[in-house]
């Protein structure tokens, strides 16, 4: 059976005014939510009982919509889209400012990242309600799926990986989606104007915003555009509003693999055993890039069928970069590098099998496109220096290449300009995070006299979940002041240490 071969772009992608009738929130009929003979109501909204469910994971008890909102918002009377809507109560009375978590990518859907991240809202939920709203192009709104030869959800032709195989993906892309989508109308400022009319519905004068990767563009946008409904900002990993995404992928990669490798050589057992992750690293790559390697039978790890195939450097830069998001993903890199280099690639080929599976499934790169050739396509350009790096410049190649055939919509003429004013603002990195290093918010809360920005040792990329986190995320949800916040819990937090053999770490 095909296997479908690997970019490192395809990974990172590892990565925006009403016209309706409604009346504005401060004239809602109801300001919470209300039972009545026709069910559950929060504002103007009508739910009913579902489960948001990822594989894996317990489901989550929510109550789900579907809000319709003109696809141009310029054009009221004109094509019309449904947005996925998700409301998990709070576990007591609520407070009338709900949060509205934002999900990443671009392309990702709210509802179902939210399952991973439920626990780390449980302290918040105690008194508010969370608002979960698919982005338009993804997860149960308007999905742009680009579909490959074989009818699944794909972000190029998994074999012809050339820039006018790109093109040409991308053509065909536009070609599927076309007839019942105006692709200029998927990007951020679109989806905030979708957030602000699911404002209004449930009668919320102000909401807080936690938006997590991509998300924090997002919520910087929204608090930007609608200042008056912003209560409080929640930044989780995220990207300065004057970076282009992608621009600075390969070289911030680059900085956590020589962290991670450092630990490695740092740790007797992990250097004697597995030898030095950057030698080994050197090594496999010249293997892999010089080709001429036989065929290798590995078993799926979801399936567990018997597959073959030949391994090639695309699976190892996906394995280096998707398990630098996370520290304990990233202890076994040690190990990985260690059997490679020793010739055994079983290992590497399973689990990036299974990584460009899992993210070519949450992904809608429709919408990705739609997002980048808007906003970041006249910025993004390639850094010669980047060359020798794991990702090396395809990323950017690749996604300009897409970009010259993909529909462009209207960049707001400040959309680049850093969120400024006095919005309460919380911004949390970890130290280690290999796509939105901590001086990224280092950059957004320079311009936030209410912001502040914590660091979590040892940790990778979304960090909400780590530690004493999400008690701190709703004790900032109490005051709405981030600078009187005691985080000296944080300081327990430790690093996960590098794997010294199949057993895992030593104690």
């Amino acid at each position: 059976m095909r296997t479908k071969r690997t970019l490192p772009v395809a990974l990172g992608a590892a990565l925006l005014l009403a016209g309706c009738s409604a009346p504005p929130a401060e004239e809602a009929a109801a300001s919470g939510p209300t039972v009545t003979e026709g069910g559950l109501h929060y504002g103007q909204l009508s739910f009913e009982p579902c489960a948001l469910s990822v594989p894996g994971l317990e489901a989550v008890e929510a109550q789900c919509t579907t809000v319709t909102v003109p696809e141009n918002h310029a054009e009221p009377d004109g094509r019309q889209i449904d947005l996925a809507v998700a409301w998990v109560p709070a576990r007591g009375e609520g407070e009338a400012d709900p949060v509205f978590m934002i999900a990443g990518g671009p392309g990702q859907s709210a509802l179902e990242s939210y399952p991973s991240l439920h626990r780390a809202f449980s302290d918040a939920r105690r008194s508010r309600h969370v608002l979960l709203v698919d982005a338009r192009g993804t997860g149960g709104s308007h999905p742009l799926a680009c579909k490959d030869a074989e009818g699944e959800n794909a972000f190029t032709d998994p074999d012809d990986l050339s820039l006018d195989a790109a093109r040409d993906f991308a053509r065909r892309c536009l070609d599927q989606l076309d007839d019942d989508s105006d692709l200029r109308f998927y990007a951020t400022t679109d989806h905030i104007q979708d957030l602000d009319r699911v404002r209004e519905l449930v009668g919320a004068a102000q909401v807080n915003l936690i938006g997590i990767s991509y998300g924090t563009r997002v919520a910087q946008q929204y608090a930007k555009r609608y200042p008056r409904h912003t209560r409080t900002v929640t930044l989780d990993s995220p990207v300065p509003n004057d970076l282009a995404l992608g621009g600075e992928h390969a070289r911030n990669l680059e900085d956590a693999l020589t962290e991670q490798f450092a630990r490695c050589r740092d740790t007797p057992a992990c250097l004697e055993n597995l030898g030095d992750p950057a030698q080994n690293l050197a090594r496999v790559r010249a293997t892999l890039e010089a080709g001429n390697l036989a065929p290798v039978d590995y078993r799926d790890p979801v399936s567990g069928e018997w597959r073959s195939d030949t391994p090639a450097f695309g699976d190892l830069a996906i394995l280096l970069r998707m398990y630098a998001y996370q520290p304990a993903a990233a202890a076994t890199l040690p190990l990985l590098l260690s059997e490679a280099a020793n010739g055994h690639y079983e290992p590497l080929l399973a689990q990036s099998r299974m990584l460009v599976e899992n993210v070519s499934d949450s992904i809608m790169h429709g919408m990705q496109l739609s997002v980048l050739c808007t906003e970041d396509g006249p910025e993004l350009l390639a850094n010669p220096e980047d060359a020798g790096t794991v990702l090396g410049t395809e990323l950017i190649d690749f996604s300009l290449a897409q970009c010259e055939v993909w529909p462009r919509g209207e960049r707001p003429a400040d959309f680049h300009e850093p969120l400024s004013g006095d919005v309460p603002v919380l911004a949390i990195t970890g130290e280690l995070d290999p796509v939105t290093p901590p001086r990224y918010a280092d950059a957004v809360i320079e311009h936030l006299p209410n912001g502040r920005h914590l660091v979590l040792a040892g940790q990778g990329h979304n960090v909400i979940g780590a530690g004493c986190m999400p008690a701190l995320f709703a004790q900032f949800l109490e005051t709405a002041d981030a600078t009187t916040l005691d985080a000296d819990c944080l300081a327990r937090l430790r690093p996960t240490p590098p794997f010294a053999g199949h057993y895992g770490w030593e104690p």
